[in-house]
């Protein structure tokens, strides 16, 4: 009996970031909704992506959503709950996971628990957190620094004919929650419930998980995610949790333990800058931005990561990505040079973890802070482009700079076609979605030729990446290696060569196992 082909499963696959708002628009408005999404699940699905994150769709004042007004329904402007019942229900006849955003460090100071807060008197009243301003002025606490996930340095908060303030670690229009009250940690564990139960989805993103507690009481964030966790398992055992922990790998390892899986941000930051700087560098999260590294490596990366997680949390997925909706776009941050953005995700695409892609990042998408610019409109055809979001007129996006995704499908070398051709063959390919990652030794050492091997079982693959400009040419010890995958097209020779800013993937022979 023949081995049955691999095909890779979520959340191993790769997995699709939408920003709802931008994506498709179904009703003429103007502004992307679930039925436009459900629109556009096939090309999801032709894509080879299995897993899809939804930013916040709950109702809120903002045009971002991440300040909620109502936990337990969707913004009107996105659709309604039974719009999104049958978005889940038809992504997973397609084979699709969905997982929601949800925002549970603060919510919006327009939410009924909030408002009712304002009263000092109130039972909401210890919903959040209060001081008087006399120990505020006393710890000198008014301000903080700016960190990666916020610009905000004010964290305390006037009301008008009131004695004390409120806290928000991101502005003032959200409010942070009061975890030490148990009373708001029963609410948030039926919101996770509703949405798992009732609504379906396989999970969440944790929007700021390290911000529930300060900074200097990192152990009760780390007791609280591990609680919510097994909160969540007593509804769906299988629940996929992704925290979003800006911090470099010794903060955010201890997470581990209450997440499935974590947004590496120091391997993120990595891959950029050795596409940018081409060559082979290491960077981490600091302060409000990241350090590089020129001396580390990036595999030796990949794999402290792995294994620090591990020790926390054996079963933990490493979650990998070039950039999401807080970051310049990937296109902007290489000089929109499109040969460095494919290199990127080719990086991203062969080596280990839970890849996450951010809409768009598959058309070449551009865009630079502040955020509405990284959140533009995805083009999906430049002519009756009916499905087009208009909310907002685009700075980088435009019909005469970016081929919209119609026109891309046509265009065997478009990005479009880059990122399906890279998705495909990992979904395929054991040794690429689940297997282990080792260093590639080269003789003489190169630090412009990121190398490593791809193992699962008995297959073993070979990976280049060309981080220069020049011609680079290969050992002849992999003449009798197998091509499995190529960014051009390849002539076998006696001496095998990397055109600039390529990737090459190689089967090793059986016998030299």
């Amino acid at each position: 009996m023949s081995e049955k082909p691999f095909s890779a499963t979520w959340p191993e696959a790769v997995s699709y970031e939408i920003f709802v708002q931008s994506f498709a628009d179904s009703n003429g408005d103007g502004i992307g909704d679930i039925n436009g999404l459900r629109s556009k699940l096939d090309y999801l699905h032709d894509l080879g992506i299995k897993g899809i994150w939804l930013m916040p769709i709950n109702p809120s004042p903002s045009y971002h959503k991440y300040d909620v007004t109502d936990y337990y329904n969707i913004h009107e402007d996105y659709g309604a709950i039974d719009d999104f019942k049958r978005l889940v229900e038809e992504a997973h006849e397609k084979g699709m996971s969905i997982i929601i955003d949800l925002v549970i460090n603060h919510c919006s100071e327009s939410h009924p628990w909030f408002q009712k807060a304002l009263n000092p008197r109130s039972n909401f009243r210890d919903f959040f957190i209060w001081q008087d301003l006399a120990t505020i002025k006393k710890e000198n606490s008014f301000s903080k620094s700016k960190t990666g996930d916020s610009d905000n340095t004010k964290q305390w908060n006037e009301l008008p004919d009131q004695e004390e303030l409120y806290y928000s670690f991101f502005w003032s229009g959200m409010p942070d929650l009061n975890y030490d009250n148990p009373k708001v940690r029963d609410e948030v564990y039926k919101i996770g419930k509703y949405w798992l139960e009732e609504m379906r989805v396989d999970g969440f993103r944790l929007d700021a998980a390290k911000h529930i507690y300060p900074d200097h009481r990192a152990t009760d964030n780390h007791a609280f995610w591990k609680v919510f966790k097994a909160e969540m398992q007593k509804v769906k055992p299988d629940v996929f949790l992704i925290g979003e922990v800006w911090d470099d790998l010794e903060a955010q390892a201890p997470y581990a333990e209450g997440f499935s899986s974590l947004f590496n941000f120091d391997l993120s930051y990595a891959i950029l800058e050795t596409v940018k700087r081409e060559r082979i560098v290491t960077a981490s999260v600091f302060e409000d931005s990241w350090k590089t590294n020129q001396s580390g490596a990036l595999v030796d990366l990949i794999i402290e990561s792995e294994s620090t997680f591990k020790k926390y949390n054996p079963a933990f997925l490493n979650g990998t990505f070039l950039s999401n909706h807080d970051q310049n776009r990937v296109f902007s941050f290489l000089n929109n040079v499109e040969i460095k953005a494919k290199l990127a995700a080719s990086i991203l695409l062969t080596i280990p973890g839970s890849p996450y892609i951010y809409y768009g990042e598959e058309l070449g998408m551009s865009g630079k802070k502040p955020d509405p610019n990284i959140r533009e409109p995805i083009i999906w055809s430049k002519t009756k482009d009916r499905y087009r979001t208009t909310w907002m007129n685009p700075k980088y996006n435009l019909e005469k700079n970016l081929k919209g995704a119609e026109e891309q499908l046509q265009y065997s070398h478009s990005m479009l076609n880059h990122y399906k051709s890279l998705i495909q063959l990992r979904n395929n390919t054991a040794a690429l979605s689940i297997g282990s990652i080792s260093s590639l030794e080269l003789t003489p050492p190169d630090k412009q030729l990121l190398a490593y091997r791809r193992k699962h079982n008995d297959e073993i693959l070979i990976v280049f990446h060309n981080l220069s400009g020049m011609l680079k040419g290969l050992s002849s010890d992999y003449e009798n290696h197998a091509l499995v995958w190529s960014t051009n097209p390849f002539e076998t020779n006696k001496k095998l060569t990397l055109p600039p800013y390529s990737t090459l993937v190689l089967k090793t022979p059986k016998r030299e196992k």
